[in-house]
C-alpha cells in the first residue's frame, strides 16, 4: 500500500484561478471563508487554493492549532458583525437578529 494522498492535488484545469499568495495567507483565507460557511470547493474555485490543502486544514491534518485559532477569531468577528448589523433595526426584529446570531455562534462553537 502506498503512502500517497488519494485526494486530487488541485481542482481540474480551468476550474479555478491561480493562487500566488504565500501559504500562511492561504491558511488565513481558508479559515475566514470556513467561518463564513463557504464550501471547500467554492474556496478552491474562487481563490485558486489547492483543494488538498483546504481539505487537510479542515480535517485537522495540517497546522491544526493555528487554523482552529483563526477560525475562532473569524467566527467571533462574524458574530460581532451580525450584532452590529442588527442595530440597524429596531425593537423585536433587532432582538431576533441578535438572538439568531448568538444561537448560530453557539452552535458553531459546540461543533468545533
Amino acid at each position: 500500500m502506498t503512502d500517497q494522498d488519494p485526494r486530487t492535488p488541485c481542482p481540474p484545469l480551468g476550474y479555478s484561478c491561480r493562487c500566488d499568495l504565500p501559504e500562511s495567507r492561504q491558511i488565513e483565507l481558508v479559515a475566514e471563508f470556513h467561518a463564513y460557511r463557504i464550501r471547500p470547493t467554492r474556496i478552491a474555485y474562487r481563490l485558486g487554493i489547492d483543494i488538498a490543502l483546504i481539505e487537510s486544514l479542515l480535517a485537522g491534518e495540517r497546522d491544526q492549532r493555528r487554523f482552529q485559532s483563526l477560525v475562532r477569531y473569524y467566527r467571533r468577528n462574524r458574530l460581532g458583525q451580525r450584532i452590529r448589523d442588527a442595530e440597524r433595526h429596531r425593537g423585536q426584529r433587532a432582538f431576533e437578529l441578535r438572538h439568531q446570531a448568538q444561537r448560530d455562534f453557539d452552535a458553531e462553537v459546540d461543533m468545533s
